[in-house]
């Protein structure tokens, strides 16, 4: 009870905190706004596990579709723990990667229908009418900048198919 009620309140915070990420954090690289924000503490543990955090801290420029720690929170029971185990070190690469696509992508610069290859080798597919989503999660704040690319927040881990 008390997680769920953390990660719901943990999920607001990043909510109301959005717009005002998206105006100061244009100094820090990816990784830095992400662990600055507070809200992608599993996230940011995922991408530490896979060996990934010098490469999103890299020049880029990237585009990150980046799950909430509720978003993580909403997967079936132990599927994080167990994605964090070293054995399943290229699964978990192949997940993130899935949540990134080379460039550095604006939501001015989506359309309805938009294929996104990703860094994984397949591509995401994007809708804006109705709001936008990207497979299927809902992008719950979008055009936080970054110094080496952009973040759009997601409601869902999207995994690849």
């Amino acid at each position: 009870m008390f997680r769920r009620t953390y990660l719901a309140m943990t999920a607001a915070a990043a909510l109301m905190a959005g717009p005002a990420l998206a105006d100061g954090h244009g100094k820090m690289d990816i990784v830095d706004t992400a662990v600055d924000a507070g809200s992608f503490e599993t996230l940011v543990a995922a991408v530490q596990a896979a060996g990934l955090v010098e490469t999103l801290k890299g020049e880029g420029p990237f585009t990150v579709f980046a799950p909430t720690d509720e978003a993580f929170a909403a997967l079936p029971d132990g599927t994080v723990e167990d994605l964090l185990k070293p054995e399943n070190k290229d699964k978990l690469t192949s997940i993130l990667t899935y949540h990134v696509v080379p460039g550095k992508v604006m939501s001015g610069d989506l359309s309805n229908n938009m294929m996104a290859a990703t860094v994984e080798g397949s591509e995401v597919t994007i809708m804006t009418e109705g709001g936008v989503t990207v497979d299927g999660a809902n992008v719950v704040s979008a055009d936080i900048e970054a110094s080496n690319g952009v973040i759009h927040v997601i409601d869902g881990v999207i995994m690849p198919k």
